[in-house]
């Protein structure tokens, strides 16, 4: 037996557990395991668009007075005096043709859609619940640059089911329009962009 090494097994390092690594890392683990959604690397933390959800990017005024309106369920980030609505991906893609089917493609809007080779700045996850509730959603307003969840997403659920999508036009699915979101979100742009033009 001489000349012969033992073998010894090799064992991967363990991973890291999401609450030591501090709010960031806690943060990419919850969007990564308890989402599905793929995160950007590097800091800060950075979700991709267009392959879980598109992003439809507001001011937040016309973003609160649409919300007013629309059917609740979807997630809503806030961010430096816009609000980021979540919708199906795709969404992006489809903003252009829906303005114009709608006749709102001749104007300009402070109406922006962030798919496919896109990120957003990722919230931190919402506070927990006391026992047995649902998270929280922040009551930060986001206006100090940070993003802020308004309607967080629900992790163990499948939030794609919940996002505005095209399909649900006609239909008798579960997920908001995205055609009437687009329609009252355009809508409350151009009111907007009226009360500057008039003062």
């Amino acid at each position: 037996m001489a000349g012969v090494l033992p073998t010894i097994p090799t064992v991967p390092f363990p991973r890291r557990p999401p609450g030591r690594s501090g709010a960031w890392e806690r943060a990419r683990w919850w969007y990564e395991s308890g989402l599905g959604w793929p995160t950007a690397p590097g800091t800060p933390l950075r979700l991709r668009t267009g392959v879980r959800f598109d992003v439809l990017d507001v001011p937040a005024g016309a973003g609160h007075a649409a919300l007013a309106r629309s059917a609740p369920g979807f997630p809503v980030a806030l961010r430096a005096g816009r609000m980021l609505l979540l919708v199906a991906a795709g969404g992006a893609d489809e903003l252009p043709g829906l303005l114009d089917w709608l006749e709102w493609g001749s104007l300009t809007l402070d109406l922006r859609a962030i798919g496919a080779g896109g990120h957003v700045e990722a919230p931190l996850p919402p506070e927990p619940g006391p026992a047995g509730l649902p998270p929280t959603a922040t009551d930060r307003d986001g206006s100090q640059g940070a993003a802020v969840w308004l309607r967080p997403p629900e992790p163990g659920g499948e939030v794609e089911a919940s996002l505005p999508t095209l399909s649900a036009l006609g239909g008798a699915g579960t997920a908001p329009d995205l055609a009437r979101l687009v329609h009252t979100l355009a809508t409350q742009c151009h009111r907007i962009r009226l009360s500057r033009t008039a003062r």
